[in-house]
């Protein structure tokens, strides 16, 4: 049956038509609904690890009990789970592995630019890319045979064009798999370094064997039209230049794209006049052909930043770019903001006012850098929030306990804070933690996470006390405050900041955006009462806005938090 399907549900139905019976991942756009419609299917069991590490190692073990596994995460995802997934290159499988990243060019969610490709190189792992929702399904079950034909597991790439369009699928029915016997092999499974060296030299020969199959299997092809101009390419850079040139050049377009297929791409560039790539990122494919001393365009003429269109490749080959029109009306810039009756609002407003560094993490709570907050200094990475304060302070010492503090989720905090908590409890850093604890993963669209006692079917399950936890780290000084109470907040920061211990503060209130949150009435201005002070503009709430220089209140996105109504100093704002 043809569906219209999103590249990530059609991923998703590859590994139920696959037999895949293990997925475990962390949610990270844009690979999340990749796992979210997994868990539609029941013959698959899903959930969401605290990590990307937890994540591979889980699905590695699924792989080792016999059954096919899939793990999925985001391109800066995969740096966490690299440790594992430099090593299971030299374990190899049992049942077949796959390992689901999504790139991220252009930056729509992500701190970075990176090419996952690396990954798949410098690990030594085939990687294969599709450019359409049909491939992404047809794809996921090709990477379960490359798996298990070639003892490897195997990295499955998208990024965000692939996983967030649509387009035809040919459903077909799963193919259930038996179950493979797990045999005891430690010269396989134990890496140590006895076993591993001889592991090396399989892995080097694995990579020729799948470099041999990539030049015939289908999964790379030539479609040969003019000749005066060649091009290699892969993922939606294939889509694009097929609209852009048509049948007028000769396209290899590439599935696999690592190992690449030497063979064939000789012999496509025997073909044509002029070779060139197209590629989104780096110049992996361009400076593998250079290497062998092939003639080929590629970055000269193209960017290696940002995200590729049809239009920006028409204009880099001097071909004619369709008009458009043109608005001569500037648009106003509607910059990402936190919702209305967000938690962690009056916080960060409480933050805002100590004059203070606030070292920052990942999350949708990122937007407190934000103007008009602008309450967060500094954000590297998961849960570097927390290792990094331990650091700032261990360099500046008393001048820097007092007046610095590290943000960081409830999601974040399970997936990589706890570590450097550790730290600071160990290395007794006199270091003060905020854990903006929503009840929500909500960068990503509202999953579960350990402490929210819900696991990804909404079902109830274990659930991680934080205050508990804190202290059974070492943190002898835990607070809870209420964000909604900006003067409370205030208190306490200044009492954590104060003492000379390590402290942790939890702010607990749930995301305004779950359904289980009811939201108040909303507030209204009384316009004989407004000043026009713009107070409560201070705390960047969307319901608010000045109009014929009064306040005004959106009734249909106030959700009545009452936060507001703390900035005024003349009772304007009401119930």
């Amino acid at each position: 049956m043809k569906q219209l399907m999103l590249g990530n549900a059609a991923a998703a139905r590859g590994l139920f038509e696959a037999g895949c019976e293990i997925v475990s991942s962390y949610p990270g756009t844009p690979s999340t609904e990749i796992t979210e419609e997994a868990a539609k299917f029941k013959e698959i069991y899903c959930e969401w690890a605290p990590n990307e590490k937890v994540a591979l190692e889980t699905a590695f073990g699924a792989s080792l009990a016999g059954k096919r596994a899939f793990c999925g995460m985001k391109h800066v995802g995969l740096n966490v789970a690299a440790d594992p997934l430099f090593t299971v290159a030299y374990t190899g499988v049992n049942a077949g592995l796959v390992i689901g990243v999504a790139d991220d060019p252009g930056m729509h969610s992500s701190q970075n630019e990176q090419d996952s490709r690396h990954h798949a190189i410098a690990s030594k792992i085939p990687m294969i890319e599709p450019s359409d929702s049909e491939e992404a399904k047809e794809f996921a079950k090709i990477a379960f045979e490359i798996s298990e034909k070639f003892d490897t597991p195997v990295l499955y790439k998208m990024c965000t064009r692939v996983a967030h369009s649509q387009s035809i699928v040919e459903t077909a029915e799963r193919v259930v798999q038996p179950v493979k016997e797990y045999k005891k092999d430690p010269s396989k499974y134990v890496m140590a370094p006895a076993n591993a060296i001889r592991r090396h030299p399989v892995v080097e020969q694995r990579l020729k064997d799948i470099e041999a199959w990539s030049e015939t299997s289908g999964i790379n092809r030539v479609e040969m039209g003019g000749t005066e101009i060649g091009i290699i390419t892969s993922s939606t850079c294939y889509q694009y230049a097929k609209e852009v040139f048509g049948d007028s050049v000769s396209i290899l377009k590439l599935g696999m794209v690592n190992p690449l297929p030497k063979n064939m791409i000789l012999d496509f560039a025997s073909k044509v006049k002029e070779l060139y790539v197209i590629e989104e990122l780096d110049p992996i494919i361009e400076n593998y052909c250079k290497s062998f001393g092939l003639n080929v365009h590629g970055k000269d003429i193209l960017p290696i930043c940002g995200e590729f269109s049809q239009n920006l490749i028409a204009k880099a080959f001097g071909k004619d770019v369709p008009e458009s029109k043109k608005i001569d009306d500037v648009i106003p810039v509607r910059p990402p903001v936190m919702c209305a009756g967000c938690p962690h609002r009056g916080l960060f407003y409480a933050l805002s006012k100590q004059k203070i560094t606030v070292i920052g993490d990942i999350g949708c709570y990122t937007l407190g850098s934000a103007s008009p907050l602008n309450a967060i200094d500094v954000v590297l990475c998961m849960g570097a929030s927390v290792s990094g304060i331990h650091g700032y302070n261990k360099a500046l010492g008393k001048d820097a306990e007092t007046k610095a503090v590290a943000v960081i989720g409830d999601s974040t905090f399970m997936h990589s804070g706890m570590t450097g908590l550790a730290t600071i409890a160990y290395n007794q850093s006199n270091s003060t933690v905020i854990i903006v604890d929503n009840s929500i993963t909500g960068m990503t669209g509202h999953q579960q996470n350990p402490t929210t006692g819900k696991n990804l079917y909404g079902e109830p399950a274990g659930r991680v006390n934080l205050e508990a936890l804190v202290k059974a780290m070492g943190i002898n000084r835990v607070a809870v405050v209420d964000p909604y109470n900006i003067a409370e907040c205030e208190k306490v920061i200044k009492e954590e900041l104060a003492a000379e211990e390590p402290s942790v503060i939890i702010s607990r209130r749930p995301c305004a955006l779950l359904k289980e949150v009811k939201p108040l009435p909303a507030l209204k201005v009384n316009a004989d009462k407004c000043k026009s002070c713009k107070m409560c503009m201070k705390i960047g709430c969307p319901a608010i806005s000045m109009k014929n220089n009064k306040a005004v209140i959106d009734g249909t996105l106030c959700v009545g938090c009452g936060v507001c109504t703390q900035m005024c100093k003349f009772g304007a704002l009401e119930d």
